[in-house]
Order: C-alpha cells, then sequence, then structure tokens
C-alpha cells in the first residue's frame, strides 16, 4: 500500500468519539507541561495546535491570567464544541476556541509567545512542516514546544496477548494513515529536518500504578476500543467483534489487577527562535 502524501488531508487515527475526548479531558499542564511550565509567564500568548477538549490549553490560560491571551485550534468541530463547554463550566471567557488546521490559520504571524502541541506531531504526516508551520507563529524570544508519545517503549504488567494486540492494532493503523506511533523517539530528527539544531530535547512518563489509576485507564482504554475508530480499524485489518471485545475484556481485568502497572513514555522538544 502506497503512503499517503504529507499533503493528504490528515486522518486521526484516534477519532473522536466521546470516549476519546473523555480521555484526553484527563491531561493537564501539570501532568503534560512540566518541561516548560517555568518558562511561561503571566501576561504571556499562547497557541495550543491540536487542543482536544481544550484541558491544557485551559489550564495553560490560568497560568498566563487575565493580562495572557490563549487560543486553542483543532480541526475537529467536536473537540472545539467539548473545549468551548470545559471552557463555560470553568467560567472561562477569554480564553478562544477556534476550528482551523496549523498548515492554515487565520492567524498573524509571529504572534505568540508559546505555540505548544501534545500528542499531535505523531498523527501528522507532515511533522516536519508542521514544526516549521509552528515556528512561523512564534514571535522572536517565543518558544515551540511539542511532547508526543512512543508506542513502542510503552510497557505494561501483568502481561496481556489482549492488550499486545491493541497496540499492534493501533500501530498497523497509524502506520497506513501516514502517522507515526513511534514519534518520541523522532523529535530530535525531525527538529534538525526542520532545521532547528539547537533544539533542547527531553523526556517524561506518564504511570499508572495505583489501584484508581488504573482502573480508570483500563475503563478508559476499554470503550475506545469498543466504541472509537478502534473498533472499525480492527475490523478492517480482520479481526473479528469478539476478538475487539476481548481486547476491551483485556484492557478491563488489566485494570483491576492489583498489581497493574502501566508506563508511557513520551518525548519533548523545546524550540527557541532568536530575537532580532
Amino acid at each position: 500500500m502506497d503512503s499517503p502524501s504529507p499533503s493528504s488531508p490528515t486522518t486521526y487515527t484516534h477519532g473522536h468519539h466521546g470516549s476519546v475526548l473523555a480521555s484526553h479531558a484527563a491531561r493537564t499542564a501539570a501532568n503534560s507541561c512540566a518541561y516548560f511550565l517555568d518558562r511561561l509567564r503571566e501576561g504571556d500568548s499562547v497557541l495550543d495546535i491540536g487542543c482536544g477538549p481544550g484541558s491544557i490549553t485551559l489550564d495553560l490560560a490560568e497560568i498566563v491570567g487575565p493580562s495572557g491571551r490563549v487560543v486553542g485550534v483543532d480541526p475537529a468541530a467536536d473537540a472545539i464544541s467539548a473545549a468551548q463547554e470545559a471552557a463555560a463550566r470553568r467560567g472561562d471567557t477569554r480564553t478562544q476556541f477556534v476550528l482551523g488546521d496549523i498548515r492554515d490559520l487565520d492567524l498573524p504571524p509571529a504572534s505568540f509567545d508559546v505555540v505548544h502541541a501534545h500528542q499531535v506531531l505523531q498523527h501528522l504526516r507532515d511533522p516536519v512542516g508542521a514544526l516549521q508551520a509552528m515556528a512561523r507563529y512564534c514571535r522572536p524570544g517565543g518558544f515551540v514546544a511539542a511532547r508526543d508519545a512512543d508506542y513502542s517503549a510503552m510497557f505494561w504488567f501483568p502481561e496481556s496477548p489482549g492488550m499486545d494486540r491493541w497496540r499492534a492494532v493501533h500501530t498497523v493503523a497509524a502506520w497506513s494513515n501516514g502517522a507515526q506511533p513511534d514519534a518520541a523517539r523522532r523529535l530530535r530528527s525531525w527538529a534538525r529536518a526542520a532545521g532547528f539544531e539547537n533544539a533542547i530535547i527531553s523526556s517524561s512518563t506518564w504511570t499508572y500504578a495505583t489501584a484508581e489509576a488504573t482502573s480508570w485507564w483500563g475503563n478508559s482504554q476499554a470503550a475506545r476500543v469498543r466504541h472509537s475508530n478502534f473498533a472499525s480499524q480492527a475490523v478492517d485489518q480482520g479481526l473479528g467483534p469478539q476478538e475487539v471485545e476481548d481486547i476491551a475484556v483485556a484492557w478491563e481485568t488489566w485494570g483491576e489487577d492489583p498489581d497493574a502497572w502501566f508506563t508511557i513514555v513520551h518525548g519533548e522538544v523545546l524550540i527557541t527562535r532568536p530575537a532580532g
């Protein structure tokens, strides 16, 4: 099968079913942006690319305060609606959420102190071009920040053939969409290819290792297996309905195991745009 062209429309492998948005809404600035929060200042302007349901975006808005400006962008109308509803629940009337694509935003160049993308580059057919586009919206002296997971580096205990199959299905689906499920390890090379030789590279993890955390993560992933794009992707790869259900049950079973452990490795890149 031929790889999709980098200029082709992006296919978001996870889709935007409510189970996906609910899972993503658990992301916060604290658990997803620690690698740059010490650089964020009150009054900064922030552009959040691929904002999803807006949980990180709204946290960043609280940090930069009423004198700051925050704009969340996502190409999915369902995600923007979820983000606007989250803003309303918080009483945030300042943060803007707009429908759009990083390749064609109706925003002036060099107009933000921070341009951020969390778990976005892994889904794009042209992550190098996306980093270059992000930099165009960043003012001199500002910075671009991106963080992405690495599916091959995820590890869990106890062993679970059903969860192994989950990873295999997702990986094939991502590749078929022209995406890169092992994005974390590629961030340095993408930054260099985009022309940013002095990018700062780091890594961090999410770890689920309490009864509450593993139960939530297992049930969340089971819901995504049953109801999100995963189910149709599995069928496309030759799995039957019972095999899909077996994967969901494997997640639930793992999540209730008192010894359960799951770690996600993330890569992080910080690119400072030279001043002057």
